[in-house]
């Protein structure tokens, strides 16, 4: 390929991500950033984990990227009587008429699909939360000895609400450190929300456009792995995650204070890969230090296990995460 042919590629490219947010806007007003967030998850190959009251539109918004990517969409809503047979699947026993033989046939469960959204994912026992944890990891499901793989591309969003906990089971943190991005889905702006109940309530359903397909989902994929990242930025994430651990030596005061257990490695893993989409998701071809400034927040503020001191103080993992960014130079 020549360097114009390929250039030419990557331009069609970035085009085609532009028209992919302009397809998702189309039936969801507002939330650009959340829609942002949503995209990196898909292009690190990584899932993401939603946090929102009810009535936010996730639901919809999860169905809006399926259509604008003609990817095949399923919802599992996550209840406390639900098995792990019901999200991976089971054996049947099936007899052929003819011989009168019977066998057994495993009958995929809705995990098998490429958009994968599990609601109120904290709505379920710990087994049924571990089933569905380790398929998202190890993209296959075993069954009676056998594996199955798991569509390529494959991408989960759970969602939590962080309103009810009576009758919850919170995600463990080792599990929570699956998730690439904690997404916070908040209340729309005045202006957003009339928009939202205008084209809700009227005759005319918004129509998503399909922009690409899985194939190309997955060449995108490829290309975020060659994203430039520069010596002095991987420096930097590695010094920002090891300063969340309050036992670090370089952990700052405050971290010290309001943190009893930090990120761990797959925290910088994570941060280097959603920097290098969200750089391609705006038509560069190299991270820099505003990408990795913006998604510190979603990428940190799960990972991290705050003290009773932050508790009482009323201190979030977002302002740890802050004060992160602040003390930790760049240059070391």
């Amino acid at each position: 390929m020549t360097l114009a042919a390929s250039e030419a590629s990557l331009q069609q490219q970035f085009h085609r991500l532009d028209r992919l947010r302009e397809a998702i806007g189309q039936a969801v007003v507002g939330q650009q950033a959340v829609v942002e967030q949503l995209l990196i998850g898909l292009l690190a190959s990584g899932h993401c984990l939603l946090e929102g009251v009810p009535g936010l539109g996730k639901t919809l918004l999860v169905r809006s990227l399926g259509q604008a990517l003609a990817l095949q969409f399923r919802r599992v809503q996550f209840t406390p009587d639900l098995m792990p047979s019901d999200i991976l699947g089971t054996e049947l026993l099936e007899e052929d008429h003819g011989t009168g033989r019977r066998a057994f046939r495993f009958q995929q469960g809705p995990v098998f699909t490429n958009l994968l959204l599990a609601d109120e994912l904290n709505r379920t026992p710990p087994k049924t939360q571990a089933a569905l944890l380790e398929a998202m990891a190890e993209r296959t499901v075993s069954y009676a000895g056998t594996t199955y793989p798991l569509p390529a591309p494959f991408f989960v969003l759970a969602t939590q609400n962080p309103l009810e906990q009576a009758g919850t089971y919170p995600l463990p943190e080792a599990q929570l450190d699956r998730f690439l991005l904690h997404v916070k889905v908040d209340y729309p702006d005045a202006a957003e929300e009339r928009a939202i109940i205008a084209q809700t309530t009227g005759s005319a359903n918004a129509q998503v456009p399909m922009v690409m397909d899985g194939s190309e989902v997955l060449a995108l994929q490829a290309l975020v792995r060659e994203v430039h990242l520069g010596d002095d930025l991987l420096d930097w994430i590695t010094r920002l995650v090891r300063a969340s651990r309050p036992r670090d030596p370089a952990a700052p005061d405050d971290v010290r204070k309001y943190v009893r257990w930090g990120a761990g490695p797959r925290a910088g893993q994570s941060l280097v890969l959603a920097s290098k989409a969200r750089a391609l998701l705006h038509g560069r071809l190299a991270a820099t230090r505003d990408d990795v400034i913006a998604l510190a927040a979603p990428v940190m503020r799960h990972r991290l296990l705050l003290s009773f001191v932050a508790e009482a103080e009323q201190k979030t993992a977002d302002d740890v995460v802050a004060l992160l960014l602040r003390d930790v130079p760049y240059a070391a």
